[in-house]
């Protein structure tokens, strides 16, 4: 019989941080249910029992139900992978006021974030944009010298320098297949220093990226899973950026090419359609975030999951136990909340047409 101790356990949190706390309202988290309780809650899952809106009662029955299961699923499929999990994820209120949150775990702690801290780097880039100290359709150079050699993404593969992209396509490998070449690029219109100030300005002080000697290099840095789930929904709630720079954003995150390992995996691709999401991993660290959309385009679940410790450190497919765990936990999210709805400003997928070249 083998017994599997991951920190949380270790340090007896358990469920304590799950379902229990809600944007300036306090709410005992739950405790553990019966077993036939568990069996209601989710199939095969250990469940949990549904907790109470915000004040004022915005939780319907069916949406407390939904935030219950996506608790429940979180308890289970962290407590399968194993290693340490930092988490914030949240549904929201069909009045549109403060979410109902499912999971809150060391949501305050600040960790490298990696490649999910590139939305950071994108809306500091679109505050530009937007400020119209800098336009998309610009040129940007790509010189050999600037290359991340064995990087992720397109422009270590070119083999051929140097080139020219404007920003748009800067931003487009950005999101959707994780360049890191880019982020270098991205340095070159949008320094580090500037990019912190922008940051901060917006209310993210712990999300910032790391400077280097060279002003216009930085490593990705740190945020914490709050400030990552908060900045995601003020993208979709249209307070962070104007509505064009927002649908860049969005519309990158959405797309088929963007990463399906994790959350998207066990979906189809109408489904996938739905889902705003973004992927980091370096070392043994596997972390994601990102927005469901209902059927309509309206936000209904925010997510921020930061994973490290698990074993399998050089496995950076879809087999690592994190990995896996996300895309179990992607399917039980969307499964929770298909029934409940979103609120807020809708955004809709934009059409993908498959082609055959011609």
């Amino acid at each position: 019989m083998t017994i599997r101790v991951n920190r949380r356990t270790a340090l007896g949190l358990g469920t304590v941080a799950t379902a229990g706390t809600v944007f300036g309202t306090s709410v005992p988290a739950a405790a553990e249910p019966s077993q036939a309780a568990m069996s209601a809650a989710e199939p095969g899952q250990a469940g949990t029992t549904a907790q109470p809106g915000p004040a004022g009662g915005t939780g319907s029955a069916e949406r407390r139900s939904a935030v219950a299961r996506v608790a429940a699923a979180y308890r289970r499929e962290t407590g399968r992978a194993g290693g340490n999990w930092q988490a914030y994820v949240s549904l929201t209120s069909p009045t549109g006021g403060d979410p109902m949150v499912a999971v809150a775990e060391s949501a305050d702690r600040r960790i490298e974030a990696y490649s999910v801290n590139k939305i950071a780097v994108a809306v500091a880039v679109l505050d530009k944009v937007d400020r119209g100290l800098l336009t998309l359709d610009q040129r940007v150079e790509v010189s050999a010298a600037i290359v991340v050699p064995g990087g992720d993404g397109i422009f270590s593969l070119d083999g051929a320098y140097p080139s020219q992209v404007t920003l748009g396509h800067v931003l487009a490998n950005l999101l959707t297949v994780s360049d890191d070449t880019a982020v270098r690029l991205c340095g070159l219109v949008c320094p580090a220093a500037e990019l912190n100030q922008i940051l901060q300005a917006k209310g993210f002080p712990n999300t910032q990226v790391q400077p280097v000697a060279n002003p216009n290099r930085f490593f990705l840095g740190t945020s914490t899973p709050r400030e990552t789930h908060d900045l995601l929904r003020a993208l979709v709630g249209g307070t962070l950026l104007t509505p064009s720079s927002t649908d860049v954003v969005l519309r990158l995150l959405r797309s088929p090419v963007a990463f399906t390992d994790g959350i998207r995996r066990e979906m189809s691709s109408a489904q996938r359609a739905r889902i705003a999401t973004k992927a980091g991993w370096f070392a043994d660290a596997r972390h994601e975030a990102g927005v469901i959309f209902d059927a309509a385009g309206a936000p209904v679940l925010t997510y921020a999951l930061f994973a490290d410790g698990q074993p399998g450190a050089d496995d950076y497919g879809a087999t690592h136990p994190a990995v896996a765990a996300r895309a179990r936990l992607g399917r039980r999210f969307l499964d929770a909340t298909d029934r409940v709805g979103g609120s807020g400003t809708r955004h809709r997928a934009h059409l993908h047409r498959p082609s055959n070249g011609g």
